[in-house]
């Protein structure tokens, strides 16, 4: 048995980001060396220096959208509904607080143009929703939506237009995500330019990042759980420029968990890099042998959570907890406003 316990840390409240820096690229980077099983401190400004001027550097451009929303009932309570994934035909499956009063055929109201019925309680916890609207419905969504915040980033009914901005990446581009690929988060078009300008080279594909990324791991015994799967694309351009990066033997260097699932599902369900849409439905645990990527630049996650499994697989169980451990006597910001590591 693999055990969650293996993946736990303790960390203090006030490493907890939840604000972000007043400048993006000002957080500081923790560079881990895997052949050496070491690692250093610097600042995420230097990555255009960091990398080698011939690696294909990989992020995930999708956009957050407002998917936390307050509703009235017809009964007049007032209930959060967070957006988890649509089922097609104006039906999503949701998160709602307090379910309970979200009973099966219960009439909703966010404003007069938009409405909706509960048409289903699942055993699961999640509640279906049918919404009533003219038009598009992501309209309606930044209209009465609020941004999609980690919960532990306590901001109450209030939207704050900084997190509008900032919890989104600079570079985001085709909407559909519930949370941010917050790796992405640190990059500036300065810095961007300045990684075009050292010879390395970009390419993006799209994970629409949904509410497996951060569930819960609900039992000690890893091998009994899994990640749900999550909407990506790849283009025909960036498998084209994936599949040349690794027949010369170039560096692929994935921006995030949300890139890494995505390259590592579709390069090892083909044996190469392929065009196409689909579901990335995989779960990465201790003993998977990466193959599509050779390094990974990500933020500091949850204790015992699967996003620290999927990386400390990469980095090295040992190296990965005792630079966390560094992390957290270095004072380093955690989670999605925090700072971030570069794996290589």
């Amino acid at each position: 048995m693999i055990s969650l316990s293996n993946f736990n840390f303790a960390l203090p409240d006030d490493l907890v980001a939840d604000k972000p820096l007043e400048q993006r690229e000002a957080s500081r980077m923790l560079l881990i060396d895997r052949s050496a099983s070491s690692f250093d401190d610097d600042h995420f400004q230097r990555l255009p220096e960091i990398l080698r001027p011939d690696d294909l550097l990989v992020l995930n451009n999708t956009k957050v959208f407002p998917a936390r929303m307050y509703c009235s009932t017809s009964t007049g309570a007032t209930v959060e509904v967070f957006l988890v994934r649509d089922r097609g035909d104006g039906t999503w499956e949701t998160l709602a607080k307090p379910a309970k009063r979200l009973k099966d055929g219960r009439r909703i109201i966010f404003d007069a143009a938009f409405s909706g019925e509960v048409v289903d309680r699942r055993s699961d916890g999640k509640v279906v929703m049918r919404f009533n609207y003219a038009g598009d419905i992501y309209e309606h969504f930044e209209r009465v939506g609020r941004t999609p915040l980690p919960p532990y980033i306590k901001r109450g009914r209030d939207d704050v237009d900084t997190d509008r901005e900032r919890y989104q990446t600079v570079y985001a581009k085709k909407r559909g995500a519930i949370a941010a690929p917050t790796a992405g988060l640190h990059f500036t078009p300065g810095i961007l330019e300045r990684l075009r300008e050292r010879g390395i080279e970009i390419a993006e594909i799209t994970l629409h990042v949904g509410y497996g990324t951060f569930e819960p791991v609900r039992t000690d015994d890893l091998s009994k759980h899994s990640v749900l799967p999550e909407q990506y694309e790849i283009s025909l351009k960036a498998a084209q420029t994936l599949n040349v990066a690794k027949s010369n033997g170039r560096r692929i260097i994935a921006v995030g968990t949300t890139t890494t699932r995505t390259l590592e599902y579709n390069f090892t369900s083909h044996g190469e890099f392929v065009a196409g849409s689909g579901f990335a439905d995989l779960t990465i645990l201790p003993g998977y042998k990466y193959s599509a990527i050779d390094g990974m630049l990500t933020n500091f996650h949850l204790p015992k959570s699967s996003l620290l499994v999927l990386v400390s697989t990469f980095g090295g169980h040992e190296l990965i907890m005792e630079a966390y451990r560094h992390a957290v006597a270095s004072h380093y910001r955690f989670y999605s406003y925090g700072d971030c590591m570069l794996i290589v």
